[in-house]
């Protein structure tokens, strides 16, 4: 008798360890290990005669230098935000993984893609969760041509693939992974071996038959759900829609991507008749009021390969509690905590009795330091209760001595504001331009207290 081997996974790393427990020793979180039951496999079956392992192949070396260094053709999506996004396109035979917490619009957005691309050639759209009818009535809803995109309803991966090797789509979706299951795994779907063993078997259909295959993974809050943190590793392309239900707009925003950029950003709105692409996002996270407001501020973030305007707003109010709160909404609470300690030494603003709050608009994630000088303005306007100028742009990092370094693409950031109607801007010494831009002051600060005199 084949022996069963037995192991246990962390749902949001994937560490493995020998026995359980209640916390993994990798990433630090708590009660995410689970018992994962390999598939048997026999000495007979696993070793072929003359002591070598049956089936296997014997690959060909090759240099560096003899390797072919052809274009990776790609197809567009119909969609310029997820093209972005992915690095120019969709690649044959890659392996692409889209996640985001339920409802943020992973599956409409796919389906206007598939319409799109069975127009263009053979498609197949494979769901798990929902039936063929409720797909349908949802593409009857958006307005989608229905007439030639291919549907299947079916959750087992061997099927998907046989049949999937008959149609010889280009594309196949993945509606979604965690509803997959191998028939050679034991154990419920959704749990880490059929989830991770599924991706693996449609991440190699992939590479044998060149077919882009793009899977969907939900997301809980918390993000312990077997998902993306265990698929990550093995597939080609991961992105994260992001979107809060109240808000109209999703930010789709890669995470690792083998064929371009990562953090790459694209922005899309969630309409009647689906998504709709944001061509000139800087627009709409610029809806400002006219009126001067104490506490708001535009920054200039860099986003993959294109800078993107951003209003941030602080709020500082006197705290009655001993511990006064900190509280951000798009950016890192610790960075907060640094920056007020910096403020404090090197400025001598002192902030410790106030609440400070931050909020960045439009639900962008901060995820770079560009934003520590214009965090930091912000929230002294709204401390000392001045309004900062309407026409005025910030960026630049802050450091531990006050000091304000340069970001990359300075110039490009610039220009962007210049575009949009900016006529001010204090930025790092590093980063003004050797030739001055048509109607734009640039200031440029090299210390904490030389930024605070610019204002």
């Amino acid at each position: 008798m084949a022996k069963v081997k037995t192991a246990y996974v962390c749902n949001d790393c994937g560490a493995d360890f020998v026995r359980w427990q209640g916390q993994c020793t990798e990433c630090g979180a708590w009660n995410t290990i689970s018992e994962v039951r390999m598939p048997a496999i026999s000495a007979k079956s696993s070793r072929g005669l003359g002591g070598g392992y049956a089936g296997a192949t014997v690959a060909k070396v090759m240099r560096l230098d003899q390797v072919d260094l052809q274009d990776v053709p790609r197809f567009s999506s119909g969609f310029a935000e997820f093209d972005r996004v992915l690095g120019g396109g969709i690649v044959p035979g890659s392996a692409i993984l889209i996640g985001g917490s339920p409802g943020a619009g992973k599956s409409t957005l796919l389906l206007q893609i598939m319409c799109y691309l069975a127009a263009q050639g053979p498609a197949l759209y494979v769901t798990g969760e929902e039936s063929l009818q409720q797909v349908a009535l949802r593409a009857h809803r958006l307005g989608l041509p229905t007439n030639q995109l291919n549907m299947l309803a079916e959750t087992q991966v061997e099927t998907i693939c046989q049949l999937a090797q008959q149609e010889k789509p280009r594309i196949m979706v993945i509606d979604s992974i965690q509803v997959m299951q191998m028939m050679d795994i034991q154990s419920a779907p959704g749990s880490v071996s059929q989830v991770r063993e599924s991706a693996a078997f449609l991440t190699r259909f992939a590479k044998q038959q060149n077919v882009a295959v793009i899977m969907v993974g939900h997301v809980t809050k918390d993000g312990s759900l077997a998902g993306p943190k265990v698929l990550e590793h093995c597939i080609d392309c991961s992105v994260m829609l992001e979107g809060d239900g109240d808000n109209r707009y999703r930010t789709l925003r890669g995470t690792k991507n083998r064929f371009g950029a990562v953090n790459e950003l694209g922005v899309f709105a969630m309409t009647g008749q689906g998504m709709k692409e944001v061509k000139n996002p800087s627009a709409i996270f610029l809806n400002r009021g006219k009126d001067e407001a104490a506490g708001s501020l535009v920054m200039v973030l860099w986003e993959g390969t294109r800078p993107l305007l951003v209003e941030i707003q602080g709020l500082v109010d006197y705290s009655p509690l001993n511990n006064p709160r900190r509280v951000t909404v798009g950016m890192e609470q610790n960075r907060l905590s640094m920056l007020l300690a910096v403020m404090h030494r090197h400025a001598g603003i002192q902030m410790s009795d106030q609440d400070v709050f931050v909020n960045v608009v439009g639900g962008v994630k901060v995820n770079e330091t560009g934003a520590d000088l214009a965090t930091l303005l912000a929230l002294v306007s709204s401390f000392r209760n001045k309004p900062l100028p309407v026409d005025l742009v910030v960026f630049g990092e802050v450091g531990l001595s006050g000091e304000i370094r340069p970001v990359p693409s300075g110039q490009e950031r610039l220009r962007e504001a210049a575009k949009h109607g900016f006529k001010r801007a204090i930025v790092p010494l590093a980063n003004v331009p050797k030739e001055p831009i048509a109607g734009m002051t640039v200031i440029g600060v090299q210390k904490l207290p030389e930024a605070l005199d610019a204002l």
